[in-house]
């Protein structure tokens, strides 16, 4: 059904054209209407610079503080569950700002690894390993209409509701304007603001996934190549030391890929993982203390979404160390006992090599791995202990 209006999703036939960077296709153009990326017609370049300075400063810069400054002027008419809907809401609009300008920053970054990107593709000669980098763009597409589908779900739950409780969703300022008496004004530009924001948002938490997502498309065909080697008979020393030669300089591709993404990645998850225990904490002190049925199923779906920020991509990290062993296994396991000695040294110093893991820090300080990600939930439930064991949300009732 989503194949019909989103046709990158779906796995395209041998018969056509398809590389890694086209798992970027949906993505490329949700971040062009931000100003993201750079226009393929130069005369262009001005109006875009300008589109990017005015998108940018307005939900970058102005939108978390129109956040703020609604607290400081009408913080009496919040309800506590008012409050911390708004609140959980504004204290991730302001990571979310650090992560798209490490994003907007990391743009050439990431076009480096894109041509990485294309230096790999050109190994990809036999049938299987065509189709293998066709299943990973198909779903490198889908898991960027997946995230659409869960961020836009959380307005669409929210913003009827609230309209029809006569009530604003997320309480933001905007000047010149009496969000009373011209409520559905209000209400529409709250709606319209808080859908670009989860967009931006949403390509700050896509582009790692993706990006790591191909790594590991090219992770998998090397570990197939290495299981081949030497296997196919006739052929003389000289070949198979070529072809065990081109495997070390995929891999040195792949390392290249990886540490053109690092720096761009690594501020991103970094701010993430600041924020998830505290975000998830207030949401969680929310769901259990103050909200209604309706705004506790929405509630759910934020912490839901927050949750899908890091979750994914740091299960994936785990998923890449995993598989330098198995490279590092698969070359060890391979015909090499019967090779001659400059075939054997290659091998050794390869091997040395491959047993070194693809890691990835959140700004140089936290490993990117699920055992991070647990721990910094954990945070979460040590708030909301802390509120239960002084009857904190009592007061507030």
């Amino acid at each position: 059904m989503l194949s019909k209006f989103f046709p990158y999703i779906k796995e395209k036939p041998l018969s056509e054209r398809v590389k890694s960077r086209d798992a970027f296709i949906y993505l490329d153009r949700v971040m062009w209407s931000f100003g993201w990326t750079e226009p393929e017609n130069k005369r262009w370049i001005l109006p875009y610079k300008l589109l990017l300075a005015f998108v940018n400063i307005v939900m970058l810069i102005l939108l978390p503080i129109s956040m703020s400054i609604e607290y400081l002027h009408r913080f009496k008419t919040f309800s506590a569950g008012e409050f911390l809907s708004s609140l959980e809401i504004g204290v991730n609009m302001y990571g979310s700002s650090f992560k798209c300008a490490f994003t907007l920053i990391g743009f050439k970054k990431r076009q480096e690894a894109k041509v990485l990107l294309d230096q790999l593709d050109k190994r990809c000669l036999s049938d299987k390993e065509r189709s293998t980098v066709h299943r990973y763009v198909a779903m490198g597409n889908f898991f960027d209409i997946l995230y659409h589908i869960f961020y836009s779900t959380f307005v669409v739950m929210n913003f009827p509701y609230f309209l029809l409780e006569r009530r604003h969703a997320w309480r933001m300022y905007f000047p010149y304007i009496d969000s009373d008496e011209q409520f559905y004004i209000s209400s529409i530009a709250e709606c319209f603001l808080m859908t670009e924001a989860i967009y931006m948002d949403l390509c700050t938490d896509v582009c790692p996934l993706i990006s790591m997502l191909m790594a590991r498309c090219h992770i998998s065909l090397l570990k197939q190549r290495l299981r081949n080697l030497r296997s196919k008979p006739g052929r003389t020393e000289d070949e198979y030391l070529e072809e065990l030669t081109e495997c070390i300089r995929d891999h040195r591709l792949l390392l290249d890929y990886v540490d053109a993404l690092r720096p761009v990645f690594s501020g991103t998850i970094f701010v993430q993982f600041l924020l998830i225990g505290t975000v998830l904490g207030l949401s969680m002190i929310n769901l259990m203390f103050f909200s209604t049925f309706w705004t506790g199923v929405a509630t759910c779906l934020f912490m839901f979404d927050v949750s899908m920020e890091t979750f994914p991509f740091c299960y994936l990290c785990n998923m890449i160390i995993d598989d330098c062993q198995e490279m590092s296994n698969c070359l060890f396991q391979s015909d090499w006992t019967s090779a001659d000695r400059r075939y054997k040294s290659t091998l050794v110093y390869f091997l040395h090599n491959l047993q070194q893991p693809i890691t990835l820090t959140a700004g140089g300080v936290f490993p990117i791995s699920m055992q991070t990600n647990l721990a910094m939930v954990k945070l979460a439930f040590s708030v909301v202990t802390v509120i239960k064991q002084f009857n904190l949300a009592e007061r507030f009732q």
